[in-house]
């Protein structure tokens, strides 16, 4: 538990602006150690992390080069008989939950909370059982062809996507469709469809799904949007075993940080939009989804 003048909203946001600063934003590289696959982060006992914790922690282990996709805190770590090695930081990650206070009206009500706690890498803990540290499965290796299994879950999702010879990868709110250029113009498969993720994460905030263009709608909102679909298309690849690559601008990176240092919770609720757009693409498209804990 941390102190209660400790403010995690302000913590996270900062170490997310100085990553962004530095030109490695956390969901660029959520891919663990050298040799290792996509990984989503996962508590020691298999429960995947959701929403800012993946960020968090996929810096971390790109930052650390940790390779183990499990996490657990000090005592964790003991009860599974290992122990942390000497001189090991902890990394940052967030509660989310509820507790009951009486109003002015003398009536219950339940008010949230974030509250910050310590975790470890398996990789920093020594003596747990040999399948803590396996590491996870390394990125589908796609030439620049179509892949059956990938080509059946988009479809699954009932997304209509357009594919011409127009270069250009866009979601049209007005049509409701997704466009994409063919398959054989990009350098690899895997970039072609963590760009159909991108534009698939857009495709959830129409008003018949999702309806977040709504909520999100005053002049920071292209920016903020443009975040949600690039955290979901990183969420979205690691679920897919696949690496998603990033053409981003400047000028957005400079309206992410504007909106960042302006709100302190703007990355909060990025991460929780993306993590929304995910749980619904993949209930779409019929996958039971593992990211299953906050």
């Amino acid at each position: 538990m941390t102190d209660a003048k400790f403010d995690v909203y302000s913590h996270v946001t900062e170490q997310i602006i100085a990553q962004i600063e530095a030109g490695t934003p956390p969901w660029r590289k959520p891919w663990t150690g050298g040799a290792a696959g996509a990984a989503l982060p996962m508590r020691w006992n298999g429960e995947a992390y959701r929403g800012i914790n993946i960020l968090m922690l996929w810096a971390m282990a790109a930052a650390k080069g940790y390779s183990s996709e499990r996490w657990m805190t000090f005592k964790q770590a003991q009860e599974l008989g290992g122990h942390v090695r000497k001189g090991e930081k902890s990394s940052t990650v967030v509660k989310f939950g509820t507790v009951e206070r009486e109003d002015e009206n003398g009536e219950e009500r339940q008010i949230p909370y974030a509250r910050a706690y310590r975790v470890f890498s398996a990789d920093q803990i020594e003596g747990l059982a040999a399948d803590f540290y396996l590491l996870p499965d390394p990125p589908r290796d796609l030439g620049t062809v179509a892949d059956p299994e990938l080509e059946a879950f988009f479809a699954a999702t009932g997304a209509q996507i357009d594919t011409t010879e127009e270069p250009r990868a866009c979601y049209n709110l007005k049509t409701d469709r997704i466009h994409m250029p063919l398959i054989a113009t990009f350098h690899r498969a895997a970039g072609y469809y963590g760009t159909l993720a991108h534009e698939l994460t857009h495709w959830t905030g129409a008003a018949q799904r999702l309806d977040r263009f709504s909520r999100f709608n005053d002049r920071k909102s292209y920016a903020f949007e443009e975040l949600v679909a690039e955290i979901g298309n990183c969420m979205l690849c690691a679920q897919l075993g696949l690496e998603p690559e990033f053409d981003q601008s400047a000028a957005y990176v400079e309206s992410w940080l504007k909106a960042l240092k302006e709100d302190n919770r703007a990355i909060f609720r990025a991460a929780s939009e993306a993590q929304k757009a995910v749980d619904y693409i993949m209930a779409r498209a019929g996958q039971v989804d593992r990211m299953a804990a906050e």
